[in-house]
């Protein structure tokens, strides 16, 4: 059995949309309809008119597919593919400080559950952190969760001073400043790109710190020819297929997240067939989860 061409003819026979995060593996890619990043992925699925909705990435991804298309089927291929950082903020304990300091602004990276989006303000990607950040009144105090690196290095940039809940990537915390170095020696002249939730003294020997859809937009747009990409490698892939005439070198050791890896054409095939596993959310976590979200993407990039 050809998988790919079983994926197509259930895809067509389900009316189902696969959306794909840029972090997948290349056969994944392949198969989706749309590939993308957090930000991108959110406004996709809050067009998508599709029944059902087959979201390759982690589970935060495919449970913000679920909130903005409720009435959608939102098959989630691998129940195993977690993000631990959206993990390290626990929904009983920002409820918690919500209780205790109302006054506060907590935006949520929309690297977190659904649970805990029930009790923030307003949530971001990395595409748009920085127009949301501005976007609140500067005499606001803000609770920014759960990356600390990124929330460091938009507090940095923006002089916008902020509590940080103590979060992290770990894919991305684990690339070190000495990592940037090397590549620099290895490769005089490439343009180094890396991830907002980089450590801030990775980010500072960077060129540019920008989300995979700023990195893609940026190296499509660049006259520049070669780069050092600071991100999970799944992304070299697109970047290699949009812009053949350029070269692009990973960091090394490569920064890859097993989690994002775990969904294979296999799961996809069978999550199609049994339409299973499902992301199930109760109504309420739907409209109060939803709230920050949309939010968020009334903040235009």
């Amino acid at each position: 059995m050809d998988i790919g061409r079983e994926i197509d003819r259930l895809k067509k026979e389900r009316a189902a949309v696969i959306l794909a995060h840029n972090y997948t593996a290349p056969e994944i890619q392949d198969i989706a309809d749309f590939v993308g990043d957090s930000l991108e992925l959110s406004r996709k699925a809050a067009a998508c008119r599709a029944p059902v909705i087959v979201f390759c990435g982690v589970k935060f991804m495919a449970e913000t597919a679920k909130i903005l298309s409720p009435e959608a089927v939102v098959l989630h291929p691998n129940p195993n593919s977690g993000c631990p950082m959206a993990d390290m903020a626990d929904s009983a304990a920002v409820a918690a400080y919500r209780k205790a300091h109302p006054d506060t602004v907590i935006v949520a990276y929309v690297n977190t559950t659904a649970a805990t989006k029930t009790h923030v303000d307003i949530c971001c990607t990395s595409g748009n952190a920085e127009k949301v950040i501005a976007s609140i009144p500067k005499e606001k105090r803000i609770l920014f969760l759960p990356d600390a690196n990124l929330g460091r290095n938009l507090a940095k940039k923006l002089n916008r001073p902020m509590e940080l809940w103590p979060g992290f990537c770990p894919t991305h915390n684990r690339i070190l400043p000495e990592w940037i170095a090397a590549a620099r020696a290895a490769h005089p002249g490439a343009t180094v790109l890396v991830h907002p939730e980089c450590l801030p003294a990775t980010v500072a020997l960077a060129d540019r710190a920008l989300s995979t859809g700023g990195m893609l937009k940026f190296v499509r747009e660049s006259a520049e020819t070669e780069f050092v990409i600071g991100t999970e490698t799944g992304i070299l892939y697109r970047m290699k297929k949009e812009n053949p005439e350029k070269k692009f070198y990973p960091l090394e050791p490569e920064p890859i997240c097993p989690n994002m890896k775990k969904i294979t054409l296999e799961d996809v095939l069978f999550a199609l067939q049994d339409l299973s596993p499902r992301i199930e959310l109760d109504p309420e976590t739907i409209a109060l989860a939803r709230i920050p979200i949309d939010r968020m993407l009334e903040v235009r990039p």
